[in-house]
């Protein structure tokens, strides 16, 4: 890839386009915003403006319910041979391209499994995607060669390729993103009931947890309104652990002696044993791939 250009200097777009000039790759950047695409030229994530000719690759990097317009509007002026986007949903901005008639033979679906908390380009890194997975969701009539430029972008970026169907991935990350996010937001929220007393007492226990709950009110809408469904579903699940957790802990409150409360403590450890069991599938990511996670034990000794 010689050229591409970046549609939305964010913090995902000009992350995009600082590990593509890192590559020497000529990345134009465009964003309804020129304030923002001139502070992602400033920071060395290519040129501000449009290019005279179509380059190779151009990146839709657009909160989901913007992709198929500005996918649609960039068809038409040429921008590029092909066409990617960067959104975290799939299947609903696919079916919205195809309905407003974009080329969907020289669009391909894609999302890079990287972000953080803080928005904007000046938020950027160019290593933001290093050793991370980048979902491809091409369709039917996608043509191999703009699936071969989207997997090419994901490489020079530093990331691992991974095909899906559109309805694999909203599922996946309805589980592994989107609804973390909304129970980080719901445990947050729960902070503005508590005294400034008891808030002093926070710990990084809690920044830990919440930490999600920092991200982009409108970004956040925007994502979760348009994977509700497959998000729902997760969140349905896991009210109904709360809900048996309630019921547990209001057990062991209520009993009058510790032996009375015992298979409500097996509960409770049983639940938490399998949270040590769930957190140790998470895939630790290094620069050469993805591999289980590992567990540490403390070994006595003398220092």
């Amino acid at each position: 890839m010689r050229s591409a250009a970046v549609v939305g200097t964010g913090l995902i777009g000009t992350s995009i386009a600082l590990a593509l000039r890192g590559r020497g790759v000529t990345t134009y950047l465009i964003d309804t915003d020129p304030e923002a695409a001139r502070t992602a030229a400033e920071l060395g994530a290519g040129i501000a403006g449009s290019p005279r000719e179509p380059v190779d690759l151009a990146v839709i990097a657009v909160p989901p319910q913007y992709v198929a317009a500005a996918l649609g509007e960039h068809q038409r002026r040429a921008l590029a041979h092909d066409f990617t986007d960067a959104a975290s949903v799939k299947e609903q901005v696919q079916q919205e391209a195809a309905r407003t008639g974009c080329d969907l033979t020289r669009f391909v679906g894609g999302h890079p499994m990287g972000g953080r908390e803080q928005s904007g380009p000046l938020a950027a890194r160019a290593d933001l995607f290093q050793g991370r997975p980048w979902v491809l969701t091409p369709a039917p009539q996608t043509r191999a060669q703009t699936v071969e430029r989207a997997r090419n972008l994901a490489e020079l970026c530093g990331a691992r390729p991974v095909v899906m169907t559109q309805a694999e991935h909203d599922q996946a990350v309805a589980l592994v993103s989107h609804t973390p996010h909304l129970v980080s937001s719901l445990l947050a929220v729960r902070l503005l009931h508590g005294r400034q007393s008891q808030l002093g007492l926070a710990g990084q226990g809690l920044r830990d947890v919440t930490r999600l709950a920092g991200g982009s009110v409108e970004l956040w809408t925007d994502i979760l309104g348009t994977n509700a469904a497959a998000v729902a579903d997760v969140l349905a699940e896991f009210s109904h652990d709360v809900a048996l957790m309630v019921e547990t802990l209001r057990t062991l409150g209520t009993a009058p002696k510790p032996e009375q409360g015992s298979a409500s403590r097996d509960r409770l450890a049983s639940v938490l044993l399998r949270g040590v069991q769930g957190r140790a599938r998470i895939p630790v990511c290094s620069t050469d791939g993805v591999s289980p996670s590992r567990t540490y034990a403390t070994v006595p000794g003398r220092v």
